[in-house]
């Protein structure tokens, strides 16, 4: 709450959008089930600075493969295209998981389709930012 009692609007955001990743490839060959844990791990570890809940309770991890030979694939979005960070979360994400032991490769794909909303996100990050 601010000073005045009223709820801050965590997604509101002026409109400057980021283009959508073009021509990042998803993996082929076989999952890796034991590496899959330490990378959903540190994705869990990346914030949104705006608001404070990890990416992957907002909802914004369309898609996570995990191949065998450490090349990992993720679809993302944002809360919305004008989001602040928009052009330097993609990295960050990047960047986390490339520190994963076992990573050889990151393959980092921003989407804007389906747009993201609130019902995305999980019960606990709805609980942690009084949206319930």
């Amino acid at each position: 709450m601010s000073d005045t009692g009223e709820h801050r609007d965590y997604f509101d955001f002026q409109p400057q959008p980021p283009p959508e990743s073009e021509d990042v490839e998803r993996p082929e060959g076989d999952d890796d089930p034991e590496l899959m844990e330490p990378v959903l791990e540190a994705l869990k570890t990346v914030r949104d600075p705006e608001i404070p809940v990890n990416l992957v309770d907002l909802g914004l991890i369309y898609e996570l493969l995990v191949r065998k030979g450490g090349i990992v694939f993720v679809e993302m979005t944002l809360t919305t295209p004008a989001c602040p960070v928009a052009q330097s979360m993609p990295k960050e994400v990047e960047d986390t998981i490339a520190a994963v032991p076992g990573v050889s490769e990151v393959r980092v794909k921003l989407v804007w389709s389906p747009p993201w909303d609130r019902d995305m996100m999980s019960e606990e990050a709805r609980l942690e930012l009084g949206l319930m």
